[in-house]
């Protein structure tokens, strides 16, 4: 059994543990506060401003939009959205997983041939993934240091430019959708490509009047749609980390309490044996001298 200086050092070890893990929770629930609040506002914007962008590249000539246009996939482009922090549970290991699943059930022949590049954001996807060989394009992995529009556009821009120049013919992007703070859901969609409306729902309309004129619609507004439904994949993951972080450390804190009590436990016992050791030692001293 250990002595009592040993069981000590590890019930105050396990305090000041369960003393960070607290406060990690409090802080992760300050900024999925936040985070929260952005995305719940965000959601309706970018999801009527998709519908639009669906139907209106459905009712535009394949030469007319560059960004519906389909090819044989030849090389792809993965956008990985993750964290640049760990200690929120497999939050980051099951986004690699996806992304590599990804690869492995569509993109196997691609990857074969090197044609395969990852977008990552945040530090721990590119750490990842560049320490693995894979392609990686690690020019935007840092914008969690102040994310904002200008900076989510600055990545969509790249992947744009990479599929209306050929570099890339299919861009999909991996993230988190932020369902509660217990529950994220990991999200596969394809961003380039734009996917058309189904021909079967009843919210498609192709009768638009354009102004000022068609070709002004295609250079500007469904760029700008694409860049909002980027940024909201961003938001998505940013608010699904602090979820996953909170939930973690919730955990963490809960599994300090439990091997708390077991540690006082079997130090009073050790106390306990100790005391009794010296009593019987006493008495046994006494009867000798007796």
């Amino acid at each position: 059994m250990a002595n009592l200086k040993e069981v000590k050092t590890r019930i105050n070890s396990v305090i000041s543990t369960q003393q960070i893990t607290k406060a990690m929770k409090m802080v992760a629930a300050a900024k999925l506060r936040r985070a929260q609040e952005n995305i719940l506002r965000m959601r309706p914007y970018a999801q009527k401003l998709g519908e639009i962008l669906q139907n209106v590249s459905a009712g535009l000539e394949s030469e007319e939009n560059v960004y519906g246009t389909v090819r044989d996939i030849e090389k792809v482009l993965i956008v990985v959205i993750a964290s640049d922090r760990g200690l929120c549970g497999p939050f980051n290991s099951n986004m690699f997983k996806a992304a590599q699943s990804l690869i492995i059930e569509n993109y196997s022949d691609q990857f074969a041939n090197g044609d395969v590049t990852i977008l990552p954001i945040g530090k721990r996807p590119n750490d990842y993934f560049t320490k693995r060989d894979f392609n990686t394009v690690s020019e935007f992995y840092e914008i969690f240091n102040e994310l904002n529009f200008e900076n989510g556009r600055k990545i969509a821009e790249f992947a744009l430019k990479g599929f209306s120049e050929g570099t890339f013919d299919r861009v999909d992007i991996v993230y988190n959708e932020f369902k509660n703070v217990a529950t994220q859901i990991i999200r596969k969609e394809q961003f380039l490509p734009i996917l058309e409306a189904e021909t079967s729902s009843e919210s498609i309309n192709n009768d638009y009047i354009f102004q000022p004129n068609q070709e002004l619609i295609v250079k500007e507004l469904i760029p700008k749609s694409l860049k909002v439904q980027l940024y909201k994949a961003i938001l998505e993951s940013f608010a699904s980390e602090h979820g996953a972080r909170m939930t973690a450390m919730d955990k963490a804190t809960e599994n300090a309490g439990d091997l708390l009590r077991d540690l006082k436990l079997t130090y009073n016992q050790t106390r306990q044996a100790a005391i009794t050791k010296e009593i019987l030692e006493i008495v046994g001293g006494a009867e000798a001298l007796g």
